[in-house]
């Protein structure tokens, strides 16, 4: 996605945004791609507290220590972009219609236009990919994008609150998963956090 990156406004974001633009990040590129050698080497020095989510990055850190780019980029082929039963579709329209480029694109697609995110040239898949979701999440929270306060509230809880989890959770419990299981994981406790957080009065 192409948006404006008013660097003066990264200046101003908070510890916990920058936070949560990371971890949004992090998923974001596990879900566009498998990771090469030298992510996946970065990868596997994480490690994290005590806390479900830090739990969930220690595993995520010791499950790269034992893979390669190779290996994954099989997982990634299986899950993602296979034929097989075991596959997934990481897309709003598929969670909430059962069908591709199904009726939640239109507000999305709406959602964008007022953000002023243009479709990056050459992009094949969907605007509902959740890749894609959550990396606008990250620039959002990033303060990459220049959206109104709370505008990182209205974009979770329209675009990703209603079906983004139980992808996770799929993810996490696909047959499968083994390295993006611990994705899944991370995924799926993340937007718990997400949701309760922003379920709190502004």
């Amino acid at each position: 996605m192409q948006e404006p990156l008013p660097e003066d406004l990264e200046h101003f974001v908070d510890e916990v945004d920058r936070a949560r633009a990371q971890e949004y990040g992090l998923l974001a590129a596990l879900l566009s791609r498998s990771p090469d050698a030298q992510m996946i080497g970065r990868l596997a020095l994480m490690r994290g507290d005590a806390t479900p989510l830090g739990v969930a990055h220690t595993a995520l850190g010791e499950a790269a220590a034992g893979a390669n780019a190779g290996g994954l980029k099989r997982e990634y082929f299986s899950l993602f972009d296979g034929l097989g039963r075991g596959g997934l579709l990481p897309y709003a329209s598929y969670y909430l219609t059962g069908s591709l480029y199904g009726r939640p694109l239109v507000p999305l697609r709406g959602t964008l236009r007022r953000l002023g995110i243009e479709r990056a040239a050459g992009q094949s898949e969907p605007e509902d990919h959740a890749a894609i979701l959550c990396e606008i999440m990250a620039r959002i929270a990033g303060g990459r994008i220049a959206a109104p306060a709370e505008a990182d509230r209205a974009f979770f809880e329209k675009h990703l609150a209603p079906w983004i989890g139980r992808f996770f959770a799929d993810l996490e419990g696909a047959a499968s998963a083994d390295f993006y299981a611990r994705v899944g994981a991370i995924g799926r406790i993340f937007v718990a956090i997400e949701t309760e957080a922003f379920a709190l009065p502004a």
